[in-house]
């Protein structure tokens, strides 16, 4: 299986184990964003044929996916590179035939550069794990008080659960970067991560950019990984809340035109006011993300 896995892991040691551990033989690189929790010891100890690029200083998720394939001579080209590339998050455990069915997938559609795979929490319950690209239906179903059956609407980027049970691959925007299946070649067209995004959106965006290219991306709902989420950005609440939001505004900023961004900044400015009312304890970081959001350039 010519692939090779990039897995970037902050402060997560136990679950990087398990992750390590339910992956078949394949050329696996994992970015250590420098842990405190023995990580990189961890993974030089029971891992060995990992390759270990344990980082100074926190590259993020970006920086982390992007020093990994750097090492592999990417985006330029190389004879020895691998056919495809699969970013997977250390909290995700890979079921047997996944990867196998992703690259035969990946293989047989030439106009295809992404595909997802299908997630489920540690429970076993259904997760999401393709959306369409962010809009602002989007941002207001998230932010203001409109019916909750929008929820698990294509208004709100979902696709449906039915999509999924019936097996059958289907297109999409993008797959949740915590298993994302990427073609060498889309990556030499496209580059790298845009290191723009210190946390949170990047894979949204490097999709974007790719299936700008003409690739399309799909789901593989046969392809099981389980995810159980928010592992690492977990620890610090307001702190991967100001990311998250400074993240969406760079996109909106970056993809959108000027009549679609004026709007987004006017319901995340309404929403945040709301969010501080509801979350006293969120309330400074509702008024960076504010802030940030009515700055003025990318």
């Amino acid at each position: 299986m010519n692939l090779a896995i990039i897995i970037v892991s902050w402060n997560v040691k136990n679950l990087l184990r398990d992750c390590l551990a339910s992956l078949p033989a394949v050329a696996v690189w994992v970015v250590d964003n420098a842990s405190t929790d023995g990580s990189a010891v961890m993974v030089r100890a029971e891992f060995p044929a990992v390759k270990l690029i344990a980082a100074e200083t926190n590259l993020g998720f970006a920086g982390g996916n992007n020093a990994a394939l750097r090492a592999m001579g990417f985006p330029g080209r190389a004879d020895d590179q691998p056919e495809a590339v699969l970013l997977l998050n250390p909290d995700t455990i890979v079921q047997p035939g996944a990867l196998a069915g992703l690259m035969r997938f990946l293989q047989s559609r030439p106009d295809v550069g992404i595909v997802g795979a299908n997630l489920s929490f540690g429970d076993g319950s259904f997760q999401h794990g393709a959306y369409g690209f962010p809009g602002l239906w989007q941002l207001a179903i998230e932010l203001l008080p409109l019916p909750g059956r929008l929820v698990e609407s294509r208004l709100n980027g979902r696709y449906p659960r039915a999509l999924y049970a019936a097996g059958t691959p289907f297109p999409i925007d993008h797959p949740l970067g915590a298993a994302m299946l990427v073609r060498a070649e889309a990556i030499r067209q496209a580059g790298l991560l845009d290191e723009g995004y210190r946390m949170y959106v990047e894979e949204v965006d490097w999709a974007w950019r790719i299936k700008a290219m003409g690739w399309g991306a799909y789901c593989l709902p046969t392809a099981r990984i389980i995810h159980l989420g928010g592992q690492s950005t977990g620890q610090i609440k307001a702190e991967s809340m100001i990311n998250l939001w400074r993240s969406r505004r760079r996109f909106y900023r970056l993809r959108y035109g000027r009549l679609k961004f004026w709007p987004a900044q006017r319901i995340v400015q309404m929403g945040m006011r709301r969010m501080a009312r509801r979350h006293p304890d969120l309330a400074e970081a509702c008024r960076q993300v504010t802030q940030i959001w009515l700055e003025s350039g990318d």
